[in-house]
């Protein structure tokens, strides 16, 4: 017999008062059926690839098992160290305090703007925008201020929409570039314009790069990178998404030491280490997983060619993604809003994407579309969209 009895004054105010994630909300819907092709959670069809498996197997074997230091393991610090100096130009950070290994990323965001942000203190972000980033504003009583970016404009953050949004209580920016949803990059105009803003108005900067290395005819480039900004960068880096490590739950931060040592206290108190064993290959992977990366890469760039080819196709505009592994078509020439869109091409056509409107309210008017699943789902899926957007149109 179940007697139990709802008690929502229980729950914490600011925590009652959080949207479910627009993502997981619809993917409860998506997991009742088994017929489904789905373009929508951002995970890879990959494996991971078995040496770096094999790497956590021999962990186990070894009786890796126990506690790492709260800052990771030391080996797997001074692979990001190197990491990043090799792959960002020289970008230098000491391994021993300026590198702490986290349970994903979404922990080293949670790390960051809990050790930072006093309550009150604003946070800029763009908009669309990977779902939890306000969230995790309000979770440290902070308040979050979306900065619109535009299709027209590349889904580029602007220095108008910056300067219109900052104010004296503003504490931080928070960027993600490769971005989730858009794929929008980063070129050098606009590290530049990001470090000048940052530093006019003394600002920490919070840099999500999880997607750093699924960058295609772009040159990668980090605000981290710009010369005197050091002190001011949050660097949030991970194995999820190039190295097909989701499971694994690994990411790393990089930071000035104080910084560092704030964010350990956070993260020593509520997780104490990330997973031995996924730190053990997150080694392998850094040290000898680059075939593996350029592999992957190659094969979303051509199911991203794919995508966008069909959407053109159907005559539905969409900014070619730089980077990640998402498309974000416009569906407005449909006349349907995105989760209208979004439910009725799963209902009707057993396929499923994201309404944009889970990303943010400028996202209104575009769905995300992961190209992260086997070429020939997606041939499958585009065939079925142009039947379904056609059908859509006829009907107007």
């Amino acid at each position: 017999m179940n007697d139990s009895v709802s008690r929502p004054d229980f729950v914490a105010e600011h925590v009652r008062r959080l949207p479910r994630s627009g993502i997981r909300d619809f993917f409860d819907i998506v997991a009742t059926r088994s017929d489904i092709i789905s373009l929508g959670i951002g995970e890879p069809d990959f494996v991971t690839p078995w040496h770096i498996r094999e790497a956590a197997i021999t962990a186990i074997e070894h009786g890796a098992t126990r506690y790492t230091a709260n800052l990771g393991l030391g080996e797997l610090r001074k692979s990001v160290c190197r990491y990043l100096r090799q792959s960002y130009d020289g970008l230098a950070y000491d391994w021993q305090s300026e590198t702490l290994i986290t349970v994903g990323v979404s922990e080293g965001l949670d790390l960051a703007i809990r050790a930072t942000i006093s309550p009150g203190d604003e946070v800029l972000y763009h908009e669309p925008c990977f779902v939890a980033y306000a969230p995790l504003v309000r979770m440290a009583h902070g308040v979050p201020v979306p900065v619109e970016t535009h299709a027209e404009e590349d889904f580029r953050l602007t220095p108008e929409a910056l300067e219109a949004a900052v104010t004296p209580r503003t504490r931080a920016l928070l960027i993600n570039f490769p971005c989730n949803p858009t794929g929008a990059v980063l070129d050098a105009a606009d590290v530049q314009m990001l470090a000048d803003f940052v530093t006019r108005h003394d600002l920490l900067l919070i840099t999500d790069e999880v997607y750093s290395e699924l960058t295609y005819e772009a040159a990668r480039v980090s605000v981290a990178q710009v010369p005197g900004l050091r002190d001011r960068i949050i660097f949030l880096g991970g194995f999820s998404k190039a190295w097909a490590m989701t499971g694994f739950r690994l990411g790393f931060v990089c930071a000035p030491a104080d910084l560092i040592e704030a964010m350990m206290k956070v993260h020593q108190f509520g997780m104490m280490c990330a997973p031995t064993l996924s730190q053990k290959a997150g080694v392998e992977a850094l040290d000898n997983g680059w075939d593996d990366i350029a592999a992957m890469r190659d094969a979303y760039r051509d199911r991203r060619n794919l995508m966008c080819a069909s959407f053109a196709e159907m005559g539905l505009d969409c900014y070619k993604p730089q980077g990640a592994f998402y498309t974000f078509p416009s569906i407005r020439s449909t006349g349907l809003s995105s989760y209208d869109f979004a439910m009725r091409f799963l209902n009707e056509e057993s396929v499923a994407c994201v309404p944009g409107s889970a990303f943010g309210a400028c996202g209104e008017g575009f769905i995300r579309c992961s190209y992260a699943t086997h070429i020939d789902k997606i041939r499958e899926a585009m065939e079925r969209m142009a039947r379904f957007v056609a059908r859509v149109r006829g009907a107007k």
